[in-house]
């Protein structure tokens, strides 16, 4: 039923609710969908069972934790996986599962994306090794490499990535050839991207001239 109200009056209505705290608002929203989650079935596809695996936060890289959740292989085993995570959603989504060890970094949260950053997220990971990481962004450009908005949240996500044997960068096409305020890491340390297949033909050329494995789901 149509409701014949403006969008600034739906817009007061949720406010107020906000406020008497009957609804929490949200900002982040999944963007790309369909895109994302054929691409975490893709890095999921790519990750041994027995392994430890990074996950750095993000839609996408949420999606890719459920993808792991319910692949057929990794239902049981002492652990079947060894998950590494500075998110917090993705460590509660994953934590009800016996046959995972997740191991959080711990930090300070950033409710903008639920990671946690910070000397302490840091002193977690300077202890450990994993095998590979699956590593969020909001740009990725062969030039300026992987990134994101902010720099705090780019140095702990950086330092997955340098504790990792191998690193794969999930990202919708919308994400290639862009580039962001924070570095995370430059293009030549990434092994594999895995996008969709809306990617620019020309941009994925441009990746795998650089050395970059290319997946397209």
């Amino acid at each position: 039923m149509r409701l014949e109200v403006s969008s600034a009056t739906i817009r007061r209505d949720f406010d107020q609710l906000a406020e008497q705290q009957m609804l929490v608002r949200s900002y982040r929203t999944a963007r790309h969908a369909s895109e994302k989650q054929r691409i975490a079935k893709a890095v999921a596809g790519l990750v041994t069972p027995g392994t430890a695996v990074g996950l750095t936060g993000g839609t996408t890289t949420t999606e890719v934790a459920r993808a792991l959740a319910v692949r057929p292989d990794l239902t049981s085993g002492s652990p079947a996986l060894t998950v590494v995570t500075n998110a917090l959603n993705i460590a509660n989504e994953l934590a009800v599962r016996p046959q995972f060890k997740i191991v959080v970094t711990g930090g300070v949260a950033r409710p903008q994306s639920y990671e946690l950053i910070g000397p302490l997220a840091d002193g977690v990971l300077s202890q450990i090794t994993i095998d590979v990481a699956v590593l969020g962004v909001v740009a990725f450009d062969v030039t300026h490499g992987a990134a994101a908005h902010d720099e705090a949240e780019a140095a702990t996500n950086r330092l997955l990535c340098e504790r990792a044997a191998r690193v794969i960068v999930a990202a919708d096409s919308s994400k290639l050839g862009q580039r962001a305020f924070a570095r995370i890491c430059a293009a030549d340390t990434v092994d594999t991207l895995v996008t969709d297949t809306a990617a620019d033909e020309d941009t994925v050329r441009r990746f795998e001239e650089a050395g970059i494995r290319v997946v397209a789901a």
